[in-house]
């Protein structure tokens, strides 16, 4: 194959959809995975190779990536790790078995996949690893305890990968956006239906009187950005001859990281506990 290739994940919708339509735009070879069959016979349709991939079942990260290692000989020149959800509530009230699924999905999923790739990508003598990250993994906010431990997760192990890949040309980079208009607010409430007894919580009065509600519509009515902006930070991240660790993508990631720098940890608390 004479055009780069990537592997993107989550591009049913939103972010993983928007960069996939435009790298494809610009030549590459896109693998657009999607969780969901039927999202991949969507991405079919649109003449993408579409692989299904679910990060929680490791029969099928073996199976994705061992389809496109054979159909790109071998040469993947990027990932893309982009799908994921959140399962938002009170910590308390999360479940094991649920935070379980949130690091499958959000995490251990990733690794995984890349335990994959990573050995043709050393073959190659090439490779870009992107990964989406989040405001979130910068900075914490109430109730949404699972995702974020699951982006500082990421965050952490994004930048020891960086490290331990130096010696080789593979470059791993962390992509950090803040609110984008995406279908993650309703597919979190799916999660949080499935997984949160809210009927039993100490917290049930506050469910009823705003928490519920709050959930809902994401705990924010700011501005929002197109994931088009995301997908800006990745084709910089693509085609940069030395790509940033970190690319933050709209106002409030940059901000975020100021705060996180600068306050001290109690007037952090009080500037995220107002939203």
């Amino acid at each position: 194959m004479s055009a780069k290739t990537i592997l993107i994940t989550g591009c049913s919708s939103g972010i993983g959809l928007d960069t996939a339509r435009r790298l494809k735009s610009l030549g590459w070879t896109v693998f657009a995975s999607c969780r969901a069959q039927k999202d991949c016979d969507a991405r079919a349709a649109e003449g993408f190779a579409a692989p299904q991939l679910d990060y929680e079942d490791p029969e099928s990260i073996a199976r994705c990536a061992a389809t496109v290692l054979e159909a790109t000989n071998g040469v993947l020149d990027a990932v893309f790790h982009n799908g994921a959800y959140a399962l938002p509530g009170p910590l308390e009230d999360i479940p094991a078995e649920g935070m379980r699924a949130q690091f499958a999905a959000n995490f251990l999923g990733w690794h995984d996949l890349n335990r994959h790739l990573i050995p043709a990508m050393r073959r190659a003598g090439n490779g870009r690893i992107l990964f989406n990250s989040s405001v979130l993994g910068i900075v914490g906010m109430k109730y949404r305890g699972p995702y974020v431990a699951t982006k500082f997760a990421l965050e952490g192990y994004a930048d020891v990968l960086r490290m331990e890949m130096a010696e080789t040309a593979i470059k791993v980079v962390l992509i950090e956006p803040g609110p984008i208009e995406t279908d993650f607010r309703k597919n979190a409430i799916k999660q949080f239906k499935k997984w949160v007894d809210w009927e039993s919580s100490a917290r049930r009065a506050q469910y009823e009187a705003s928490l519920l509600d709050m959930l809902k519509k994401g705990g924010s009515s700011g501005v929002q950005w197109p994931a088009s902006a995301v997908t800006d930070a990745v084709v910089k991240a693509l085609t940069a001859s030395r790509p940033k660790a970190r690319y933050r993508v709209t106002t409030p990631t940059h901000a975020m990281a100021i705060a996180r720098r600068l306050l001290p940890t109690r007037a952090l608390d009080w500037v995220l506990s107002k939203g």
